[in-house]
């Protein structure tokens, strides 16, 4: 039993919505109903700010003691199994959401699943998308425990995080039931050619350029004059190559200069 900070509009602040966010806190499995009574007199309760639960922030965070005669009654159950899903892509193959991300290609179209145990006939499943922008549901029945969520063409306003909710009515109640949440990512196709394009591109260029400073700077080498080193090692070179040829050496010159 818990109170909802005494509010009269107690019904309008607590949903069967916020109760299911309450019941997932406490491991209760779903919520199957919510409700309030009036005690005789004033009691201690727990008193749990329902703007909070909606908020996303944790069940812990939003609890205060306190005393009140209207009490909010909420039940749960773990009646139903946790749905599963996964993701396909044209493109990319399957990515199961125990991985929980898929990635798929701009423009390509794909597919995300839900599929849950056989145990109730009949039922929906509700394909909860939330971005930091925005968020949608879509809502198809379940045929044979799945249902299966297409996608046309993979777009940046696709990417973001999905789960899928199981609801069925069984024993007069509504139950529900939610996966664990599949971050979707879009990636640009182009964006990826253009590395693979322009990276041997570069490559190719700083070759050249390396290519041609060293011609360059071996012309220039070339074109220096000679120092009083090289003037030296060039004489003893030529003397040498004379002398191997057959030519004349420096005493058989003198010889016939006598």
């Amino acid at each position: 039993m818990i109170n909802s900070d005494g509010m009269i509009e107690l019904n309008s602040f607590w949903t069967l919505e916020t109760a299911a966010v309450a019941c997932r806190e406490l491991d209760c499995g779903s919520a199957v109903s919510v409700g309030e009574r009036e005690e005789s007199s004033d009691r201690p309760v727990w008193r749990i700010r329902s703007h909070c639960v909606q908020s996303g922030s944790a069940l812990r965070e939003c609890v205060r003691s306190g005393s009140s005669s209207s009490i909010l009654d909420l039940t749960c159950s773990d009646l139903l199994l946790q749905p599963n899903i996964s993701a396909s892509s044209s493109m990319d193959g399957v990515s199961e959401a125990q991985q929980q991300g898929f990635q798929v290609s701009r423009g390509s179209n794909f597919t995300i699943s839900c599929s849950i145990q056989p145990q109730y006939p009949g039922g929906s499943f509700q394909l909860a998308f939330t971005s930091s922008i925005t968020s949608h549901n879509y809502t198809q029945p379940a045929v044979n425990h799945s249902a299966h969520f297409l996608f046309p063409a993979a777009e940046p306003a696709h990417q973001g995080s999905y789960s899928c909710v199981y609801h069925v009515h069984v024993f007069s109640h509504d139950f529900s039931s939610e996966s664990r949440r599949l971050f979707l990512t879009v990636s640009d196709p182009t964006g990826l050619l253009i590395i693979l394009v322009v990276r041997p591109l570069t490559l190719l260029l700083l070759l050249v350029l390396v290519n041609a400073a060293l011609y360059f700077y071996y012309k220039a080498s070339r074109g220096q004059k000679p120092g009083r080193q090289e003037d030296i090692e060039l004489d003893y070179y030529n003397l040498g190559v004379c002398a191997a040829e057959g030519g004349p050496t420096e005493e058989e010159g003198a010889q016939g200069a006598e």
